[in-house]
C-alpha cells in the first residue's frame, strides 16, 4: 500500500539560542532541545514534525519516539491521521497522558499532516479549510531580566523588522518594577500598538489580580499565564476581578484541559502550542472549541508551523513569533510583512530543515 507508513526516523538536537532568554519561572535559557520525526510512506514521500523543550526532557521524548511510537505505527495508513492519533494515545495512555508522551505524539501528528498535504500538493492551511494566509502576529520577547534600555531597544528592532504588536515579560520581584517597564513600553509604542504582557505562571491568584488592575491603565491586550495552568477556578477569579483579558494554554496538554478552562470562563484567548497539545489534529479541535464559545484563538511557539493553522481559523487573533534559534536550521524562515505573518503556499506545512546543519548539534 503506497500510503502505508514505511519508516519513522527521529532525531534529537540541542539548539543554542542566539541570545540568552529569561522569564519568571524557567529562569535563564541558553539552549533548547529539539526533537524531530520524519515519516515516510511506501512511495518515499516524507512528512516532518518536531517538538521542543526549554532544555530538559528531550531525551525522554527521543526514547518515546524511537522505542514506542515507531513500532506502533509501522505499516499504518498515513492518510488516516485520526486513527493513528487514537492508536498512539491509547497505546501509551497508561504510562503518560502528558509530558514527553504528548510532545512526541504532537511531533508525529504534525509529520502526518505534512505528509498528507504534500501528497495532495496543497499548503497545509488550505488543506485544513483555508481562511486567510495573512495572520496578525506579535514579537514575543523573552526578556524579563533585560535592563529597561535594552528592552526598549529590542522592541524598536522588532518594529523595524515589521512587527506591529509586542509582548513583554512581567513577574519581577517587585510589582512596581513591572509597572514601570509596562508604562515605558506603552510610552514607546504609543496608544495604538497592541501590547501583551506575560507572567509565565509566577503569581498567586491574588497577586495576579493586583497586577492586572495595575496594568489596566496601559491598555494591555492580555495578561498571559498569570497563575499555574492547573488552577481553573483561579483563572476565573483573575478574569472576573482583574479587569483585563487573560491568555492561557501553552502548558495545557489535552483537548479536555482546554474544555475545562474555556467552559469555566477562565480564559479570553485560548493559547495552544501545536508541539505539545497533541499536534495539528488537537490544535484545530481547540480552535473550533474556542470558536464555539465565540473566543479568538492565539498560539504559543513553533510559529513557522502555527501560521499554517491560524491561517485556517476564522477566529484567529495573533500568531506568536519569537526567536527559538531554529531560523538558522530551516531553509525558509517565517516572513513578516507589516504586522502580518504569511503562510507559504508550498505543499505541506512549509518547514524544511537543513539536516546537515542539524547534524552538527545532535544530542543523541
Amino acid at each position: 500500500m503506497a500510503n502505508a507508513i514505511a519508516s519513522i526516523e527521529s532525531g534529537f538536537y540541542r539548539v543554542p539560542l542566539p541570545e540568552t532568554l529569561t522569564d519568571s519561572m524557567h529562569g535563564v535559557m541558553r539552549d533548547f532541545e529539539l526533537n524531530t520525526v520524519r515519516v515516510r510512506d511506501g512511495d518515499g514521500a516524507e512528512g516532518v514534525g518536531y517538538t521542543y523543550t526549554v532544555g530538559r526532557n528531550g531525551a525522554a521524548i527521543a526514547a518515546t519516539l524511537q522505542h514506542d511510537m515507531a513500532d506502533v505505527l509501522q505499516g499504518a495508513d498515513a492518510d488516516r491521521i485520526e486513527a493513528a492519533w487514537q492508536q498512539l494515545w491509547w497505546a501509551l495512555h497508561y504510562g503518560g497522558r502528558g509530558g514527553p508522551t504528548i510532545l512526541a505524539l504532537s511531533a508525529v501528528d504534525m509529520a502526518l499532516w505534512d505528509l498528507k498535504a504534500k501528497r495532495a500538493g496543497a499548503a497545509l492551511w488550505s488543506l485544513l479549510g483555508g481562511h486567510d494566509p495573512r495572520v496578525r502576529c506579535y514579537a514575543g520577547g523573552i526578556d524579563l531580566q533585560l535592563p529597561l534600555d535594552e528592552l526598549l531597544a529590542q522592541t524598536e528592532g522588532n518594529i523595524g523588522r515589521g512587527f506591529r504588536a509586542i509582548k513583554m515579560k512581567v513577574g519581577r520581584p517587585r510589582l512596581s518594577e513591572d509597572v514601570e517597564r509596562v508604562k515605558a513600553m506603552r510610552d514607546l509604542l504609543g496608544p495604538d500598538t497592541p501590547l501583551m504582557v506575560d507572567a509565565n505562571m509566577c503569581w498567586t491568584v491574588d497577586e495576579a489580580i493586583r497586577a492586572a488592575r495595575r496594568f489596566r491603565d496601559y491598555d494591555v491586550v492580555w495578561l498571559e499565564e498569570p497563575i499555574i495552568p492547573d488552577d481553573v477556578a483561579g483563572h476565573r477569579r483573575v478574569m472576573r476581578d482583574g479587569g483585563v483579558p487573560v491568555a492561557a494554554g501553552e502548558n495545557l496538554r489535552t483537548l479536555w484541559d482546554f474544555r475545562d478552562l474555556i467552559a469555566s470562563g477562565g480564559v479570553s484567548y485560548p493559547e495552544p502550542d501545536v508541539t505539545n497539545c497533541g499536534g495539528v489534529s488537537t490544535f484545530m479541535k481547540i480552535a473550533r472549541l474556542a470558536e464555539a464559545f465565540n473566543l479568538p484563538v492565539t498560539s504559543h511557539g513553533a510559529h513557522d508551523i502555527t501560521v499554517q493553522l491560524l491561517a485556517a481559523c476564522p477566529n484567529a487573533s495573533y500568531l506568536e513569533a519569537h526567536g527559538f534559534g531554529l531560523d538558522q536550521y530551516i531553509t525558509e524562515p517565517l516572513q513578516i510583512e507589516d504586522g502580518f505573518a504569511v503562510a507559504p503556499d508550498r505543499p505541506g506545512h512549509g518547514v524544511e530543515f537543513d539536516w546537515r546543519a542539524l547534524d552538527s548539534i545532535r544530542a543523541d
